[in-house]
């Protein structure tokens, strides 16, 4: 109830108090329900970050033999040059395999509360590992992949640095650990949103303030809130309106398949709509294409509201605000096999 009321006294103020007293009603309201991207990656607990075990999780983010087809490294679905997402419904796994959901987006995924659309690993260093043994993705098993690290000589060196008090570093867990670290460096800071909560009132235009505007009258920031602009709670998907089986997929029980609660079927993790322009298709599905179209189909979807083509319009034009600084990761250079590295599963 409050939300709603920060974000009605905002309608109203903007109807009837001066310009600049709205400006900072606006600005006011948006600073109740969002913050800032930090410019610091987050911590991880239990994990404390080191130059070389982020070094390490760069490599191994990058690392393709990690994969049975020695093809796929966790690049390949969450490719830094797409918005850190792979511009696809679902990805494309092991012998040609689809992924039932859409890959989210890792940049600033260490900010979520948990990883993946159900919410199955509770954070990055659980999630690192999921799809390297997932059958679907990249296909091998935790025997197989600490056995070809033993044989590559330069991970041994790599893995020695970044664990100097394990007697023996290279393992799955300390590999799901180093990627983490990494993943927790790739935020997007700066964005002109992130600018206007800072206090720059010219961050954004005169459209994405009415946008931001809408967005918290129309109850869109009821689930799309925080530092992220979402993925800070679980949320059911057709809350109001029910949508047909291209947008949920009547097998696709969601959380339930993990919680194993009835209640929890259909209810998905809500995503970041942080750098949200980079990362087409929409939803976990991954059936949406155009962004106008996502934002008029949640109006109707979640909130029971037919948005009209100019509120549509606006609401756009301020999740294009949400774009931040992309990380500058230089390709690392990863070290060659040695004299017993098993060859790839074609």
């Amino acid at each position: 109830m409050a939300k709603r009321f920060g974000a009605a006294f905002v309608s109203l103020c903007i109807v009837f108090i001066t310009p600049a007293g709205a400006e900072d009603a606006l600005l006011a309201a948006a600073r109740n329900l969002f913050e800032p991207i930090p410019l610091t990656p987050p911590e991880l607990p239990g994990n404390p970050a080191t130059l070389e075990k982020v070094e390490l999780g760069k490599m191994l983010f990058f690392e393709p033999r990690l994969s049975a087809s020695h093809a796929i490294s966790c690049n390949s679905c969450h490719n830094l040059g797409l918005g850190g997402a792979d511009g696809a419904p679902t990805s494309v796994g092991h012998r040609w395999q689809r992924g039932g959901r859409n890959a989210p987006t890792v940049l600033n995924a260490g900010f979520n509360l948990a990883q993946f659309w159900d919410g199955r690993a509770k954070d990055l260093e659980e999630q690192a590992g999921g799809p390297i043994v997932n059958p679907i993705e990249m296909a091998s098993t935790e025997t197989d992949v600490v056995a070809l690290l033993r044989t590559i000589p330069g991970y041994g060196v790599a893995f020695a640095g970044a664990f100097p008090g394990d007697p023996s570093p290279v393992t799955l867990d300390n590999a799901q650990k180093a990627i983490a670290l990494f993943e927790a460096t790739l935020i997007t800071p700066n964005a002109p949103f992130d600018r206007y909560l800072r206090g720059d009132h010219d961050a954004l235009t005169a459209k994405q303030k009415a946008g931001l505007a809408l967005f918290m009258e129309k109850g869109c920031a009821d689930c799309h809130n925080g530092q992220n602009i979402g993925g800070g709670m679980y949320a059911r998907f057709g809350a109001t309106i029910k949508p047909g089986a291209e947008l949920l997929p009547p097998d696709d029980k969601g959380r339930a398949t993990v919680t194993k609660d009835a209640d929890d079927t259909y209810v998905y993790k809500v995503p970041t709509l942080r750098n949200i322009t980079l990362t087409a298709p929409y939803f976990h599905t991954g059936k949406i294409w155009s962004l106008k179209e996502a934002v008029a189909s949640m109006g109707a979807i979640q909130k029971g509201e037919q948005l009209s083509k100019d509120e549509v319009e606006k609401i756009t034009a301020f999740l294009e605000s949400l774009t931040g600084e992309q990380p500058k990761v230089t390709y690392p250079i990863l070290p060659p096999d040695g004299a017993t590295s098993p060859r790839p599963a074609l």
